[in-house]
């Protein structure tokens, strides 16, 4: 592939107010996003099923919490955060019965950038000047096309004037731990629905937050009636279909040796994230999240499988890989000819089987069409790799996610394209769905090279070179030894890696791995935000969801430490007074 061929691809937009910085956490809380969203999920999977009743009492909050981090092996440094979490998950459901127009979008004047911030202040709080340099804008432009009173700032007794007039019933806020500490027993009085996303610093300045945790409690709603559609169970159940027994009950038995081979392989270990995926879209769209599913759906989800599988046979091969899944790829073991007409009958099965499936003839169509789709998109994709191998130039860190975005997410947006299909909403769902894709593609990618750059398995010496983000980045951001090996390697003049703990090492120390990590971050992000002009709550809800499930496996009233003096201020309740009087009426005329 030449580089005029490779400058020439476009990515999706930069969306403005995503992931821009990175701060380390203060040491209270999880260091990085993987550990958080981990306890998030084990704190989210207790209380769905112990069933806590809110608001909990601050004795009942700490046992259940210790027993939470008993159970899972939570460093007790982050109890207190533990507690937010569990605290703020007690009230999930209750928050999603309150409307949009009453609830109130509490954000600290922190999470600005304080050097460069150009918005003023006034007596209710800070005057956002949509400058784009942090989350703040984002969260309060989506929160009030949604309903939301909004503010930006500081001061238990603005909050608590605002609930006395009664138009607020429920509060999504943002705050660090030692706020939340404080005004925990406020809250608790107060007893109306009210969840705070951690803060991950607490010094009152620059600090930074995890934009996809806000993004869920702002939008959620009863409207979505997949909200407690459990997703693990979902990708648990989708896992047993491909089982040899399963696979043999809904495709009946393999005729000869080759279609042995083809269906052990693709019985073999696997994610099945894009079956998954295809059953998500379904259950989503459909009247009925939670009814049974059909077998239609399963053949469906396996074809998308028998897709992704062959790819990967394809993909040894031209990789010249020689393990998968810590077992000898296919080609190691039945030899490259036999490896690739392997390949070639999964493909042909994909298509045999959304033809067999017994819906009518416009969805088969439809489904079958979007398959050939994804299968040229993905070969143009992994064919601009393959021919850049014959003729290695340096690649920007645009132009490698480019390669990612045509390689990776051809997949999954044949899969979720199939199941709105299969649901009769392709039609209306399309054009969001293929923007999902494209970013959860992009994240995917980025978070396999993250994750291989900790894989010391396998061998480094002698394989091929290729387009990888945190080389892209080591290129960019390295200097001497490190510049002149990337180059080296970029331009075909070295074959080898250096061992992973040295490119480790280049990485923490160039920057390239926060540089990626927010990269990960910000694309997970824009993948929420692909769906933000989707009508349907059930499909917005469910595949912000995934993106929580693919990646892992309240300051309410404003009290930092600096106005702490303020709020026992008799002043302020004047000014109190002021802000509830300047927001009730917008709030009233939104509703």
């Amino acid at each position: 592939m030449s580089t005029a061929a490779v400058r020439s691809a476009t990515l999706p937009p930069a969306i403005p107010g995503l992931v821009r910085r990175f701060r380390q956490p203060k040491k209270n809380i999880p260091q990085t996003k993987q550990d958080r969203d981990f306890v998030l999920l084990k704190v989210r999977e207790y209380a769905e099923s112990t069933k806590l009743v809110p608001p909990l009492p601050i004795e009942e909050l700490q046992v259940h919490t210790d027993k939470i981090m008993a159970l899972h092996g939570i460093d007790p440094a982050y109890r207190d955060y533990t507690g937010v979490l569990l605290a703020n998950e007690s009230w999930r459901e209750s928050l999603a019965t309150v409307p949009f127009e009453k609830r109130l979008l509490l954000m600290p004047k922190c999470l600005r950038v304080e050097s460069k911030c150009p918005a003023p202040f006034d007596e209710f709080g800070l005057l956002c000047k949509q400058c784009g340099l942090c989350s703040i804008q984002d969260f309060q432009n989506e929160a009030e096309k949604l309903g939301y009173a909004v503010l930006v700032a500081e001061g238990s007794a603005i909050v608590m004037s605002l609930i006395q007039t009664g138009k607020i019933e429920a509060i999504v806020g943002i705050s660090c731990l030692p706020v939340l500490e404080r005004t925990f027993p406020y809250v608790e009085a107060a007893a109306i629905p009210a969840v705070a996303v951690p803060l991950l610093q607490d010094d009152c300045i620059d600090t930074t937050v995890d934009v996809d945790w806000v993004w869920d409690y702002i939008h959620l709603t009863s409207e979505d009636k997949t909200r407690r559609l459990n997703l693990n169970s979902l990708h648990d159940e989708v896992k047993t279909w491909f089982t040899p027994e399963a696979l043999e009950a809904l495709l009946g038995k393999p005729t000869c040796q080759t279609e042995q081979i083809a269906r052990d392989w693709l019985a073999r270990a696997g994610k099945r994230w894009r079956p998954f995926l295809t059953v998500a879209a379904y259950q989503a769209l459909r009247e009925d999240p939670e009814g049974p599913i059909s077998d239609d759906l399963k053949l469906a989800a396996i074809s998308v499988e028998a897709f992704h599988k062959a790819s990967l046979i394809h993909d040894d091969i031209e990789d010249n890989d020689a393990e998968r899944y810590g077992e000898p790829t296919l080609h190691s073991e039945h030899g490259t000819p036999v490896a690739l007409n392997v390949g070639d009958l999964l493909i042909g099965e994909g298509y045999r089987l959304l033809a067999e499936m017994q819906c009518a003839s416009h969805i088969r169509s439809a489904c079958l069409k979007v398959a050939a789709e994804g299968q040229r998109e993905l070969c143009r994709g992994q064919g601009a790799e393959l021919l850049w191998n014959n003729h290695p130039v340096a690649l920007s860190n645009t132009q490698v996610l480019e390669i990612f975005r045509s390689k990776t997410a051809p997949a999954f947006e044949v899969a979720l394209k199939i199941g709105a299909a299969l649901a009769g909403q392709l039609d209306d769902t399309a054009d969001a769905l293929h923007s999902y894709s494209e970013n959860l593609g992009i994240a995917y990618q980025i978070r396999d090279d993250l994750d291989d750059l900790g894989d010391d398995s396998a061998a480094d010496n002698g394989v091929t070179i290729r387009p990888s983000i945190i080389l892209a980045l080591l290129r960019e951001r390295g200097k001497g030894e490190v510049k002149e090996t990337m180059e080296a390697l970029w331009n075909g003049q070295a074959r080898s890696l250096p061992d992973k703990p040295t490119i480790r090492q280049w990485a923490e120390e160039t920057g390239a791995y926060d540089k990626a990590t927010l990269m990960l971050e910000t694309y997970k992000e824009a993948a929420i935000r692909s769906l933000q002009d989707v009508e349907l709550p059930n499909l917005k809800g469910l595949l912000r969801r995934v993106i929580g499930k693919i990646f892992n496996e309240l300051e309410i009233k404003g009290w930092c430490r600096e106005f702490e003096q303020k709020n026992a201020n008799p002043e302020l309740k004047e000014q109190a007074a002021k802000a509830a009087e300047h927001l009730v009426p917008k709030m009233a005329e939104t509703a």
